[in-house]
Order: structure tokens, then C-alpha cells, then sequence
């Protein structure tokens, strides 16, 4: 296993995260407990989570992998051992069952962080992440910016960084970072850390081979200003394994959940038809190729993988281990020119 640090910081994480969002609703908790095991004989110390965990959301589930977790966490002892991620949900009619008071509030952070430390039996998180921005803006699928008329978001990034900056000295969490963000919530953030405000260490955000746009943008802030991207979604919900070309797999999770279309549009399907063509032709799988790919970006600190199965979780970290020749990225990138972020 390879390490690296959250940027700007000491805090020492695998090139491979685990990603937990089917725990508690897709997987059991033995489940969960068993890939976490696994993980860790693989040498994976990091962990990330939600406060809306297990998805798809409900009310009924919500939580259920941050308690997971902290099963796990409190049975085996090994919190030393593990980076521990988790999220506050912004606002969005999908999770208005978790609290009446959604959005990144002084109010709202006590609220949020204090379950999430209850359900994961810590005394603290090594890296808080806002989900999403509460502003309107283009994420989870939208390819552009749509002006909003009746928006009544006012610019309240420097009070939230401060928020959590007394989160931080309280010691209930190390570091922060955003997620499902733009190069405008990024800059903003930076902009406030300049003025006091505590830095930003990660973004995470969907990043694939059907995925590409941070590269447009993100990417020279990403290295400019030594933040971390967290690419989820590495596989497209499972698209680039290949799987869905044919007939769908009978309880997987686009067959289970059909509302998680976005990277099963015409374009991403023929796009990844020419992935998986392209790593039969070089002999490896098409999971090699698409985490090869990510892997080897300098602006990714660790990629988030999830599993339902322990055998797609060993074939996920055994991917890690294939280095991409500059033959493949060649061929890549000429598929990518063809049919560009297919699935934003």
C-alpha cells in the first residue's frame, strides 16, 4: 500500500479510501465490519462516511454507517490505527429528515457533529467535510450554472470556516474539507484562510474516466494552493467495470436503485465501451485501467472506493497496484477527446 499526506498536514493516509455508503442499507453491519477488517490487513488506514449514510437516503437508515463504523470501532479497539472521515449534509429536500435546521449553521455544525461523534464512538473526526455547498450552484449531475431568482443564500463562507474553527481547537475534529464543490466554493475558502479563517485540505469530488471536468478548473487550484482531491465514484457506480454493457446484474446497484442514472446515458455507455476495449486490448481489467488512471494524478491525495462484496473490494485494491504505461494514457486521452466528460 502506498501513503501520502493530507496536504499541509502530518496526518498520514492510504492512497486508497474506503468508502462506506452501502453499509447499513446494501451491506449489514457484519458486512461492514468484515471489509473493514480487510481493509486494514491491506494496509487501507482511511475511512470515510456521512452523516446521511446509508444511500440512497431515508430516514429509516440515516446514520446507520457512522453506528457501523462505530460498532467496529469500539469492538476492535482500532482507532489509533485508522484516519476517520466523515460529512455534514447540506441542505436538500432528499435528507430533511435528519434535522429541521439543515445547512452549516453554528446551530446546525453542534448538531450534526455531536451525532456524528455519538454514532461513531470517537472523541473526534481527523477530517469534517462539508457534503455540499448551500448555495445553488452545479453538482450531483448538472452540467451548468442556472441563475436562480428566488436564491436567498447570502456569502457566509468565513463564518462557517470560523465555526469550525472552534471545532477544531475543541478538538472534536483536525481538519476540514468540502465536498460535491466547485472552483468558486474552493477559491472562497482559500480567499478566507488568507484572513485568519482555517485552511481547507481536501476536496471530494466525483472523478472518473466518464468524469473529468475538475481538470477544467479545479485542478491549478489543486496544486496552486496544496489541496487534496478525493475522487468518488472512481468507477461510475460500477459502469466502468464493464458490467452494465450487457444484461445488469441481478441485485446490483444500479439495478436496485435506477436513480442513479447519471453515468448510463448514451454517451457514457459508449465511452466505456471504449474503456473496456481498450484494457482487453492491453491485457488488464478494466478496473485496472480506471483506477491506474486516477491513481497516478498528482492533485489525488486518496481515492474512495466502495465494495458490497469482499471480492470486488480485493479487486479494487489489487487495481492500485497496476502502473498504467504511457501507451495506455496516450489511448486514454484520445477517448477522452472523443467523448469528453460523458457523465459530469
Amino acid at each position: 500500500m502506498k501513503y501520502t499526506n493530507l496536504p499541509g498536514t502530518a496526518i498520514k493516509v492510504s492512497k486508497v479510501c474506503l468508502g462506506s455508503m452501502t453499509w447499513g442499507q446494501q451491506n449489514s453491519e457484519a458486512d461492514g465490519h468484515r471489509q473493514l477488517d480487510y481493509a486494514l490487513e491491506r494496509g487501507v488506514n482511511f475511512i470515510d462516511t456521512a452523516e446521511m449514510y446509508s444511500t440512497p437516503a431515508r430516514k429509516e437508515t440515516q446514520g446507520n454507517t457512522e453506528k457501523i463504523i462505530g460498532s467496529w470501532l469500539k469492538n476492535t479497539g482500532n482507532r489509533e490505527k485508522v484516519v476517520l472521515a466523515s460529512k455534514i449534509a447540506g441542505p436538500g429536500k432528499a435528507v430533511a429528515h435528519i434535522r429541521p435546521n439543515l445547512g452549516f449553521s453554528k446551530a446546525a455544525l453542534t448538531e450534526a457533529i455531536d451525532a456524528n461523534l455519538n454514532r461513531l464512538q470517537t472523541d473526534y473526526i481527523d477530517l469534517y467535510q462539508l457534503h455540499w455547498p448551500e448555495r445553488n450552484t452545479n453538482f450531483f449531475g448538472k452540467r451548468g450554472y442556472v441563475v436562480d431568482e428566488e436564491e436567498k443564500w447570502k456569502d457566509n463562507f468565513k463564518q462557517i470556516l470560523l465555526d469550525l474553527d472552534g471545532f477544531i481547537k475543541s478538538g472534536k475534529i483536525r481538519e476540514i474539507g468540502l465536498s460535491n464543490e466547485t472552483p468558486y466554493g474552493v477559491m472562497r475558502c482559500v480567499e478566507e484562510a488568507r484572513n485568519g479563517a482555517p485552511r481547507i485540505r481536501t476536496v471530494q469530488n466525483p472523478y472518473s474516466l466518464l468524469n473529468r471536468k475538475d481538470e477544467i478548473g479545479l485542478t491549478e487550484i489543486f496544486h496552486r494552493e496544496n489541496i487534496g482531491l478525493l475522487p468518488y465514484s472512481p468507477l461510475g457506480m460500477g459502469t466502468l467495470t464493464g458490467k452494465y454493457l450487457k444484461d445488469a446484474p441481478v441485485n446490483s446497484r444500479l439495478t436496485l436503485f435506477p436513480q442513479y442514472n447519471r453515468y448510463s446515458n448514451p454517451q457514457a455507455v459508449e465511452a466505456t465501451t471504449r474503456y473496456v476495449a481498450l484494457a482487453k486490448k492491453y491485457e488488464i481489467t478494466p478496473i485496472q485501467l480506471a483506477l491506474g488512471f486516477i491513481d497516478r494524478q498528482p492533485f489525488v491525495t486518496s481515492t474512495i472506493i466502495g465494495a458490497t462484496t469482499l471480492d470486488q473490494l480485493s479487486e479494487n485494491i489489487d487495481a492500485f497496484e497496476v502502473e498504467l504505461s504511457e501507451e495506455i494514457l496516450k489511448e486514454i486521452n484520445e477517448i477522452h477527446e472523443a467523448i469528453p466528460d460523458p457523465a459530469p
